[in-house]
């Protein structure tokens, strides 16, 4: 179901991507991509954004392959193979959406960070190895590898947290190895396994909210302007 009140802010269709923004910033300069699952949108995760990120600008985006009621990132053969022209399409169109919308909304890139949930996750793994060089921190929750052929792309300088459902049956066994994946490419990775199924939930934005916190520590208190 698409929410559409004034709470989850007005949805703008103008860029490459539907989304909606959430909050003014004028706490921080922080923002927060926010990249939902398959079969819902972008609202569905708003709520539980907005407690991992109190003051970041959210940027709800929805993706733009339908499925059932709601939409996902890109085509998949099966639960856990994935249409690799789909992959490398949507995730191009990401790439320049999140350079418009950081353009159009005064947002600095590189105190961004890309929260992605499942399909979601996904996408942002895709834009860190395909378009390197936007993501500089990313949060992927219940993530997997999704590309057959990974660029020698180099990740250092990025900040990575993955978060995998213990009882996650589907995707859970396949987090180590995107773990590895994206160590090798250098990004710094902080790995953990929560005790639930796919589904996120309180522990995810507990941990989440942590680990936000100790990048805006690392980066030091923003500096009134004039």
């Amino acid at each position: 179901m698409i929410g559409d009140n004034a709470e989850n802010g007005a949805l703008t269709l103008d860029l490459a991507f539907p989304y909606r923004v959430l909050g003014t910033g004028e706490k921080s300069r922080d923002c927060l991509f926010v990249l939902h699952g398959s079969g819902v949108d972008e609202t569905s995760m708003m709520e539980l954004a907005r407690r991992m990120a109190r003051d970041a600008l959210l940027v709800a985006v929805r993706g733009r392959v339908p499925q059932e009621e709601g939409f996902r990132w890109f085509e998949r053969i099966t639960p856990t193979r994935f249409d690799q022209d789909s992959i490398r399409a949507e995730t191009a169109a990401f790439a320049a959406f999140a350079r418009d919308a950081a353009a159009r909304h005064g947002l600095d890139l590189d105190r961004a960070t890309f929260l992605g949930y499942s399909n979601g996750a996904n996408l942002v793994s895709s834009l860190m190895l395909l378009h390197p060089g936007i993501v500089r921190r990313a949060v992927l929750l219940r993530p997997m590898p999704v590309l057959d052929q990974v660029p020698s792309t180099d990740l250092a300088g990025t900040r990575t947290l993955i978060i995998a459902g213990a009882a996650d049956e589907t995707y859970g066994p396949f987090a180590p190895a995107l773990v590895t994946l994206l160590s090798r490419h250098g990004s710094e990775i902080d790995a953990r396994i929560v005790p639930s199924g796919h589904e996120i939930g309180d522990p995810d934005a507990a941990i989440v909210g942590q680990w936000l916190g100790g990048s805006a520590a690392e980066k030091g208190p923003v500096e009134p302007t004039a």
